[in-house]
């Protein structure tokens, strides 16, 4: 990623820090490389890299210096969200009991141009992508970089539902990072559900971006766009596919999972206990990306079919693609990852190899 270009307006966030703070932070040689400044009451200031994390004073922060940064913010919404108008950084407070700010998080924004080409053949294949992996791996980075190609390149009209801003930058302009694609902003997290719905409802898009999917409203909102042949592009909790299997609120995203009890031929027909779980219904996404770091990644290209084989105890084995030194997309099928469907006593148990010939000779 070293020859992507990084537009990140560092300065405008630099300029609300405590002074001593922004100078030391000025003098490291990697501050470019910088995630996240946080700001305790009463501890030393920290920055947070790639590598660690380094003490930016040696004196801890005061009430007073928390205060003239919220100041210089000016509101933070009811998530406890703020941001810096045109730009893509996130501040974020941490209250007392009486409402007062004791700490505060500043996360460093940036556009990443080129950051899918890893999966562009995905993007343009119309098919309904989520994104996984842990905070800070570039979920956002490469769902903002997906809404500006398909808006540019693919001349599509791409909606971005921006829940607390992250996407598109603070302000009602988007930052120009989004390309064409226009954005609908969320009054609170709870009504992101509403607005994705109304998107799809009043301004006729071809391809709608939702970043932080975490509700079975939002899951469900997903599957009533998915419906209407809206392709959907999106961010969900979760590190792993097989995270979001078992997750009984995010479940749905992927088909849901239902206990079934299976009479006794069919039991010893698949070779399993009589209760088992399976798939309850069509995935609303076709692909899951596992975002590993920011120049590697797992594909599950075709879900249902994946999600089946997980729940009845077959290794899962996704398309590892990773950027080499030279900016080419390298693949390989990752060695089959033994299914965790097969190891609890209450899901099917993983059939024989006979039972697997078996079953394809019925399909």
């Amino acid at each position: 990623m070293a020859e992507d270009l990084v537009q990140g307006e560092l300065g405008q966030l630099l300029d609300i820090l405590p002074q001593r703070v922004a100078d030391n932070l000025r003098a490291l040689e990697n501050v470019d490389e910088i995630l996240e400044v946080v700001l305790d009451l009463g501890r030393l200031p920290e920055a947070r890299f790639p590598s660690g994390d380094i003490a930016l004073d040696d004196q801890d922060i005061t009430r007073s210096d928390l205060d003239n940064v919220v100041e210089r913010i000016g509101d933070f919404g009811a998530d406890n969200r703020a941001g810096i108008e045109r730009t893509l950084h996130r501040i974020s407070a941490i209250r007392n009991r009486r409402g007062e700010v004791i700490g505060i998080t500043c996360r460093v924004g940036r556009a990443v141009f080129g950051t899918i080409k890893i999966i562009e053949d995905l993007a343009f294949s119309g098919k309904n992508i989520l994104l996984l992996g842990r905070p800070g791996v570039g979920k956002t980075t490469m769902l903002r970089e997906m809404a500006r190609v398909l808006s540019v390149e693919a001349h599509k009209r791409v909606i971005i539902v921006d829940t607390s801003n992250e996407i598109a930058g603070d302000g009602d302009v988007p930052h120009n990072a989004i390309g064409r694609s226009r954005r609908m902003q969320v009054a609170t997290p709870a009504h992101q559900h509403g607005v994705m719905i109304e998107a799809v409802e009043n301004h006729m898009p071809e391809v709608i971006v939702i970043d932080e999917m975490g509700t079975e409203l939002e899951a469900s909102a997903a599957r009533t766009i998915a419906e209407r042949g809206v392709q959907l592009i999106a961010t969900a909790h979760g590190n792993t596919l097989d995270n979001l299997v078992m997750n009984p609120t995010l479940s749905d995203l992927v088909g849901g999972v239902q206990s079934v009890t299976l009479g006794d031929q069919e039991a010893r027909y698949r070779g399993t206990q009589k209760t088992v779980l399976e798939r309850k219904g069509p995935p609303t996404f076709d692909v899951v990306v596992e975002i590993q770091d920011w120049s590697r990644l797992a594909v599950h290209d075709g879900v249902a079919h994946v999600v089946d084989q997980w729940l009845r105890g077959y290794p899962v084995a996704p398309e590892v693609r990773w950027l080499d030194e030279e900016g080419q997309v390298n693949r390989e099928k990752e060695p089959a990852r033994p299914s965790e469907a097969s190891l609890a006593p209450w899901r099917p148990n993983q059939p024989r190899r006979s039972d697997q010939r078996s079953d394809q000779s019925r399909q």
